[in-house]
């Protein structure tokens, strides 16, 4: 059957319908959840060191206000248009409600390649962007609280922060206007690895059920497995980490240069650092190039990390894939097709719209410690540990044994903000993990994880309608 070429936000949206037939919500409903609330189109005049004017054009999306603030990232790149944004709005939405985040979808693009600007250039585009959207009250921390994507990090977001404070004198959480941004600004230690760290979380999860790796003929655990990572930027180099120093073998690693591999692993750090003095990955140590980078994709492996753009597996090469696991860690890697052929497979498919959602989980956590103004674990992490040394000393006093100091260490230790962090991700995953499985258990007419996944999000978000009293 030929691949039909479907919009991002019509894959979304026939996804969506895939999984409204497994709920109970009246038609209308289901319409108003899969709307886009509000679609900002901008463009306006940014001066170019060299004096050159540039008209940008830019986008915010607000996909659903069921809860608000609304939430979701801001990416620079030249594939930047209306209906990437508007897709990438309404599966935060649904990712926000499986993850029990109370925040409705959101999302933002400038239509910018950032490697053809200098920094100076980027802040002026960066800030004249915010204060369009202040503007029209696109964004705040009770409105809308953008965050990092691709092409985006700390510096964007400590420019957002500060336009948006300069523009709102006096406003005492206007540090949570924005996530991601660097912890001398308000932000939270941990989110740099957040989503790789959920992605690693989510399928750890998945792993350790006995009855699902029966299924896929694998052995309980991670350790052992053999994994293939698409894609060497934030994601893909955390989730790579976590899974190796867990007792994965990370065995191939692509990017957009090449894709290499190593039966006996690949140190994710190493080849950071090789490919920051040579300019590419191909030629590390030890590893063999591969003739194009999308073969990686193909390579025989139990787990497949695709976390780098959309539509990279589609229903043409997915019949040639051979992972048993596919724990999609960049945003829609996977096209309808290639659900279709991957669901008769029996492969299973961890979906995004979860799978990736460590960064709006810590994004959450940051907004909260924003609207706090208090640092995770100030004011129990020296109690705790008062404590734990006083019920250690009774112990030791009482059996006359010494714990030795780097057990003390551990045992006393009390929680940094980085450790709360941590566990609150971890939670979060594996309860978002359980609460999708136990629905696709239960209901052996869902063909799919990701059907399921949807499923849990639209019954959250009808749930949310419903209790507001929209629909009389």
């Amino acid at each position: 059957m030929p691949e039909q070429h479907y919009s991002f936000f019509q894959s979304v949206t026939r996804s969506f319908d895939k999984a409204a037939k497994f709920t109970k919500w009246d038609p209308g409903i289901l319409e108003q959840i899969k709307a886009c609330n509000a679609v900002y189109q901008m463009r306006f005049p940014v001066k170019m060191n060299d004096g050159r004017i540039e008209v940008i054009e830019a986008y915010r999306v607000q996909h659903s206000q069921h809860k608000t603030p609304c939430k979701g990232g801001i990416r620079f790149s030249d594939e930047v248009n209306q209906d990437e944004v508007m897709a990438l709005a309404a599966l935060m939405t649904y990712k926000c409600a499986i993850v029990n985040v109370p925040f409705g979808g959101g999302k933002g693009g400038i239509k910018i390649n950032p490697k053809n600007y200098a920094p100076y250039e980027l802040e002026k585009i960066t800030r004249r962007y915010t204060a369009e959207l202040v503007k029209k009250n696109f964004i705040g921390p009770g409105i809308d609280v953008p965050a990092p994507d691709y092409g985006t990090g700390a510096r964007e977001m400590a420019w957002i922060v500060d336009t948006y404070a300069s523009l709102k004198p006096g406003e005492i959480d206007a540090a949570g206007c924005v996530t991601g941004k660097p912890v001398s600004q308000g932000g939270v230690r941990g989110r740099t690895e957040a989503t790789g760290l959920g992605v690693f979380y989510g399928i750890r999860e998945v792993c350790d059920m006995k009855d699902v790796m029966d299924k896929l003929g694998l052995s309980t655990g991670i350790a052992g497995k053999r994994v293939v990572v698409q894609g060497l930027g934030n994601v893909g180099y955390h989730s790579a980490k976590f899974f190796r120093e867990a007792g994965a073998k990370v065995i191939a690693i692509a990017e957009y240069e090449g894709a290499i591999v190593n039966e006996e692993g690949i140190n994710e750090e190493d080849l950071f650092q090789f490919r920051k003095s040579t300019g590419s990955i191909v030629g590390f140590p030890g590893s063999t190039a591969l003739s194009k980078n999308s073969d990686a994709l193909e390579l025989e492996c139990d787990i497949l990390i695709p976390a780098a753009l959309e539509n990279v597996i589609n229903g043409e090469n997915a019949p040639r894939v051979k992972a048993k696991i596919i724990g999609e860690a960049a945003n829609g890697p996977l096209t309808p097709e290639a659900d279709d052929v991957f669901a008769q497979k029996g492969t299973l498919v961890v979906p995004d719209m979860y799978l990736n959602a460590g960064g709006v989980t810590v994004s959450y956590f940051e907004w909260l410690k924003n609207l706090s103004h208090v640092r995770y674990g100030r004011m129990e992490k020296r109690f705790t540990e008062n404590m734990n040394n006083t019920l250690l000393g009774q112990v030791e006093t009482m059996t006359g044994k010494t714990v030795g100091s780097k057990e003390r260490a551990i045992i006393v230790h009390g929680p940094d903000e980085v450790d709360l962090v941590y566990s609150g991700l971890e939670e979060t995953m594996i309860t978002a993990t359980r609460e999708i499985m136990d629905l696709w258990k239960s209901n052996p007419d869902i063909p799919d994880m990701r059907t399921a996944a949807y499923v849990v999000a639209i019954n959250k978000v009808g749930t949310s309608y419903a209790e507001l009293g929209i629909f009389p």
